[in-house]
């Protein structure tokens, strides 16, 4: 019995090509919007990154702004002091130079309380000095050789829970006068400063003698109780007509500055108080005005009738440190008052017509300037914040706020070299946090920008030879077997964590490079040398002999020779480390060569880092070679070409757009490589290309730093700009191979 199957008519054929083609048609138009949509999510994306990161940045390169508050009348005709606010700015204060304190309401200008410094019976106040604006403490000098040392503070408390500042008066010494001069000379000119465990105090008798006097206090072991101890001396060559004198907080310079000449003593011994220079300020036509410690008391500010003001700090020489002329403000003439902030390097000055400009010395950049309504002004201080400024001017104190987040950023500072305190030449510097409020910042990105680049350099000069020829070979002369093992095996590479790569290279790497590096350098010659012995040795092989051997698994035979080679490199490295390194490598490098050697280095990271980016190229250039179609070099052959002339001349021209690819995608990841570097370096922020010495790269200093940055601080948000500037170096390397990568496609797309 015969089963008959009925077969489709023609109508039906149609039907099914039909849905079949219109099926297809909808799978094909769903793929083409999926990836349209991904493409576009993918650059809304990068949008998204570049323009936070931009928004991040931006307040950096905001202009300062100051603002006129308040102001309130004082009814004192004694100059003053020194003015200044509490940190709410809700409180002004006015000191006077006879001890009289005044102090404001800066919302309503009415006076709060006035307080009068007592004198003892039959002594008057023939000086008074203030100590640096952080300390906000001031002294009176009596005409019977004592001296009272007061300070401002402000109490906060909060009945029925609203925030109530109470200012007052804090005596050194319970608002009884300490005894200076034990003769009774009055204490003309002082100058003092007080520590927890040291008094100083330099003043002129009225027989015109600079004196000093020094208490220093000392725990008794027994009954563990401070006692005070007496030095006193005189200021030897002391000038007569003396302007100004400064006392650094550290109570170890004084300087007196007397017709444009700055007379620097050094009176850490009072006993032996010595002279150890003279600076001369002159200016053609020029005169000092005013002479002030920046922040931090490293920094002189000196500033002339003329407008001109010249930061000075000491310098290594041949004479030890010595002041010298750094850098230098062009102001408007006649500046009358200069006052800097409580802890960072930014200084307002401000000239007798009223114009006040903000300033800072670092990155040497006028940050504000504008004409106010404060002729003739006095005496000017900042808020313990920075946020307002108080300025005495026509009878009234006037307070002003201050917007100065970022003053320290310029393109200059982080891009240029910039002379830091103490620093002996300008440099590039990155040194984001130290252990004291009145630190210079110092980030400077060039150390982080070539780090990265270095970093970049030494791995892909390791990588680069090594990928690319095993990418040929694999793919040119390699058989079909051995490669379905090798390549899958070097890709899988690629599938390692970086964190491991890193953890390994630095703490087994490093150590086994610095114990063995005349090994490591004879592994690098012999290594090479005796692959193309290994391979001129099989060129030379009668034939016959070659026949008896697999041609399937000749690279194999290299193994053991590299195996060789290294084991006899580590073998022989103590003997030539005897023989021609005195026994220590590393100390032959740094005492006889005179360069620096870290553990952690570039050769490591080279290494490392290298070994992380082989299986990108490799496999990118790989499949490039291997998909040069085969009529090309099939062609090449029948002509009559050699199998390495078939190789350099058209298949590796052809192939020519995807290597430069895989180069190029190698680098990219090596620039934003950050795990290896951040393990196998000393993360040291330095611009030396000795491959013996580390570096710091943006995106390991990104990672270290970023935890501990202060939201919306200028570290915190430099450090955004360094990942900013991390996506530029990557999308410049991505676009220059995009171009030279089509240029390349388009000259070579007729072979």
């Amino acid at each position: 019995m015969e089963t008959q199957v009925s077969q489709p008519g023609p109508a039906a054929k149609n039907l099914l090509i039909n849905n079949g083609t219109s099926r297809r048609a909808i799978m094909d138009k769903a793929a083409q919007i999926g990836v349209t949509i991904g493409g576009t999510m993918v650059f809304v994306a990068l949008l998204l990154i570049f323009f936070y990161l931009l928004y991040v940045i931006k307040p950096l390169f905001d202009s300062a702004e100051v603002t006129a508050v308040a102001s309130a009348k004082y009814h004192d005709t004694k100059p003053a002091l020194m003015v200044g606010s509490d940190e709410q700015n809700e409180i002004m204060y006015r000191v006077s130079q006879l001890g009289k304190v005044d102090f404001f309401d800066t919302e309503t200008s009415q006076l709060l309380r006035t307080e009068q410094i007592n004198t003892p019976v039959g002594a008057n106040v023939v000086s008074s000095s203030a100590a640096m604006p952080n300390e906000q403490r001031f002294a009176l000098g009596l005409s019977n050789g004592q001296v009272i040392i007061a300070g401002v503070e402000f109490g906060v408390s909060y009945p029925d829970n609203k925030r109530l500042i109470t200012p007052k008066l804090r005596f050194y010494n319970g608002n009884a006068p300490l005894t200076v001069d034990t003769d009774g000379h009055a204490l003309n000119h002082l100058v003092f400063d007080v520590s927890s465990d040291k008094m100083s105090f330099v003043y002129q008798g009225d027989d015109k003698v600079w004196r000093i006097s020094r208490q220093e206090g000392e725990e008794n072991m027994m009954t563990e109780e401070v006692e005070w101890v007496s030095y006193t001396g005189t200021i030897p060559d002391a000038p007569v007509n003396v302007q100004q004198q400064i006392m650094t907080p550290d109570q170890r310079q004084l300087i007196l500055s007397s017709d444009n000449k700055l007379f620097v003593y050094d009176i850490r011994d009072a006993e032996a108080v010595s002279l150890r220079q003279v600076l001369e300020l002159g200016r053609a036509k020029a005169k000092v005005t005013n002479v002030s410690l920046l922040a931090g008391a490293s920094s002189l500010l000196v500033s002339y009738d003329s407008g001109l003001i010249q930061q000075y700090f000491q310098v290594n020489g041949e004479q030890g440190r010595q002041y010298q002329e750094i850098r230098g403000f062009e102001n408007r003439a006649g500046i009358k008052s200069v006052a800097s902030e409580f802890y960072r390097k930014s200084f307002v000055a401000i000239t007798d017509e009223g114009n006040l400009s903000l300033l800072y010395t670092t990155s040497q950049r006028e940050l504000f300037s504008e004409n106010f309504d404060l002729k003739n002004p006095g005496t000017v201080g900042f808020s313990p914040r920075s946020n307002a400024l108080v300025v005495e001017a026509g009878g009234k104190l006037n307070l002003f706020s201050v917007s100065n987040t970022h003053p320290e950023i310029s393109w200059s500072a982080m891009w240029s070299k910039v002379w830091y305190e103490g620093y002996p030449e300008p440099k590039y510097v990155w040194q984001s946090t130290s252990g004291s409020d009145d630190f210079e910042a110092k980030l400077s990105l060039m150390p982080l920008a070539f780090g990265t680049m270095k970093a970049a350099f030494y791995a892909m000069l390791f990588a680069t030879p090594l990928a690319i020829a095993g990418a040929i070979y694999t793919a040119y002369f390699m058989s079909p077997k051995v490669r379905a093992v090798v390549k899958p095996t070097i890709e899988i590479m690629e599938a390692l964590p970086t964190v491991i790569l890193g953890f390994l290279a630095g703490l087994w790497l490093a150590p086994l490079i610095e114990e063995n590096l005349p090994g490591i350098i004879t592994l690098l010659i012999l290594l090479p040398t005796s692959i193309l012995s290994s391979a001129f040795a099989w060129h030379k092989l009668p034939t016959k002999w070659k026949q008896r051997l697999p041609d399937t698994y000749q690279e194999i035979m290299l193994i053991p020779v590299i195996l060789f080679i290294g084991w006899l490199s580590f073998a022989i490295s103590p003997g030539l480390e005897s023989a021609f390194f005195g026994g220590d490598t590393r100390m032959f490098i740094t005492n006889e060569l005179g360069i620096t050697f870290d553990q952690r280095n570039a050769l490591v990271v080279g290494i490392a880092m290298g070994f992380a980016v082989i299986p990108t190229i490799f496999s990118i250039a790989e499949d490039a070679v291997f998909s040069v179609p085969r009529h090309l070099s099939n062609g090449s052959l029948a002509l009559g070409a050699t199998t390495w002339q078939t190789l350099t001349r058209v298949v590796l021209l052809t192939a020519s757009p995807g290597i430069f690819s895989a180069v190029m995608m190698g680098l990219g990841r090596a620039v934003g490589e950050t795990m290896i570097v951040l393990m196998a370096t000393g993360n040291t922020a330095i611009m030396e290309w000795s491959v013996f010495e580390g570096m710091r790269t943006l995106a390991a200093n990104i990672a270290v730093e970023m935890p501990e940055s202060a939201i919306g601080s200028s570290h915190y948000r430099v450090l955004f700009l360094a990942a900013f500037v991390l996506f530029i170096f990557t999308f410049f390397f991505n676009t220059i191979a995009e171009v030279v990568r089509q240029r390349l496609r388009e000259r070579y797309s007729s072979l």
